[in-house]
């Protein structure tokens, strides 16, 4: 695809009409010419690689997938280059929806969950270690203090902020949902706190469980175990779920579990990227980044479910800008390593996964993403917990 094409194609309408609305500078190079748009200093600059035909639909999955598999390079501000995409067109990829609606309604959780995460999660360890902080591991959002401060010290204000609002205090007893890479047992097990991780992988099984060695934490200890199958031997009480909710869509049996999980007056704590629109997710993401059942938090689904079964909620709080902040570390860390990434998981990893984070960071400054933490109190009375009918009932009463 040369220049000439380009301008013959029904994308440059549409790059010349981004350039002039936003504005927006920036040029694109094929065949040994280049074709600049807008006016002002170049934010970036689009590659073509050499036999490249062109996107075979003008939507954010089809140019996503042409930039994986190196059709084009993108050199410059991608954060910039993102603005681009309210003018993609939003043609949908029935064959990967209908992929993610057989898993939700067919398929079984344990089933869909235990694959789905085992293939975000088999690059190893050392794939997400190459962006994430250093401190304490966390591959969901810290909490920033101030935008100018490390990574690693919002990755401590979030723990802190868990621990305060769990009212954590020593002899107490944590579940931590997830595990991760042991960032809840590394700040709770030396504050005197007993934390019990449930995991699906392997890998965070392995890590936290030496991590747990190493640090001397003898009243700590990973469980590689299903949460929505685990069967406590006492309540716990509090609970932790950092960044795990996206992979349990199912929010009346998370909280029914949860109810069972603790002891009356214990606490939850949840955080998660959301979106407005549950099942609301974009198709490059679900083929490329989070295949199965993988789902933002809907706020008011998940803050109905627990007061339908058995909790009072405290407090919601928003950090979308925290998030914003975090990915942006994430992308910016994640293309400093390019080479090594590159050299060790191959270029369309690399590819996906920086698309992933600049992508990400974009829709949390653009509000397509949100993010929040939610704690909620577990309440003597297990709740209404509504059977279908009376779900019903509040359905239709919803339509008027």
């Amino acid at each position: 695809m040369d220049v000439a094409a380009i301008k013959q194609h029904p994308i440059h309408a549409l790059l010349v009409r981004a350039a002039n609305e936003i504005p927006l500078a920036f040029s694109i190079e094929s065949g040994g010419e280049t074709l600049h748009l807008g006016a002002g200093e170049e934010r970036f600059r689009i590659r073509v690689t050499p036999g490249y035909e062109g996107p075979s639909s003008i939507s954010e999955y089809a140019l996503g997938r042409a930039y994986v598999e190196g059709a084009f390079d993108i050199e410059g501000d991608m954060f910039a280059l993102l603005e681009l995409r309210q003018y993609l067109a939003g043609r949908a990829n029935w064959l990967i929806r209908f992929g993610f609606l057989r898993d939700l309604f067919v398929r079984g959780s344990r089933v869909v969950n235990r694959k789905s995460i085992a293939k975000h999660y088999t690059f190893g360890d050392d794939f997400y270690l190459h962006f994430i902080d250093e401190a304490y591991r966390f591959y969901s959002h810290c909490l920033f203090r101030d935008e100018d401060e490390t990574l690693e010290a919002a990755a401590e204000h979030k723990l802190k902020t868990m621990f305060e609002a769990l009212g954590l205090k020593p002899g107490m007893r944590l579940l931590d949902i997830g595990a991760g890479w042991g960032g809840v047992h590394e700040y709770c097990g030396p504050r005197g706190i007993d934390v019990t991780s449930v995991t699906l992988t392997e890998d965070s099984r392995n890590y936290t469980t030496a991590l747990i060695d190493r640090l001397g934490l003898d009243k700590c200890r990973v469980l590689l175990q299903d949460f929505l199958e685990y069967e406590p031997e006492e309540p716990y009480d509090a609970v932790v779920i950092y960044g795990v909710i996206e992979h349990i869509p199912y929010y009346r049996k998370f909280t029914q579990k949860a109810w069972q999980c603790l002891r009356p007056g214990g606490r939850i704590y949840l955080d998660a990227s959301a979106t407005i629109e549950k099942y609301d997710m974009n198709d490059f993401t679900r083929h490329y980044i989070w295949p199965g059942t993988h789902t933002f938090l809907c706020l008011q689904d998940m803050i109905g479910e627990f007061l339908f079964n058995g909790f009072e909620v405290v407090e919601a709080v928003r950090e979308t800008r925290d998030y914003e902040l975090t990915m942006w570390h994430w992308a910016t860390r994640f293309d400093a390593k390019r080479e090594e990434i590159v050299a060790k998981y191959g270029e369309e990893l690399f590819r996906a996964f920086r698309l992933y984070l600049w992508a990400g960071c974009h829709a949390f400054h653009v509000n397509s993403l949100q993010a929040y933490h939610v704690v909620a109190e577990r309440c003597e009375s297990a709740g209404p917990r509504p059977g279908i009918l009376r779900r019903g009932y509040h359905f239709l009463r919803g339509l008027v």
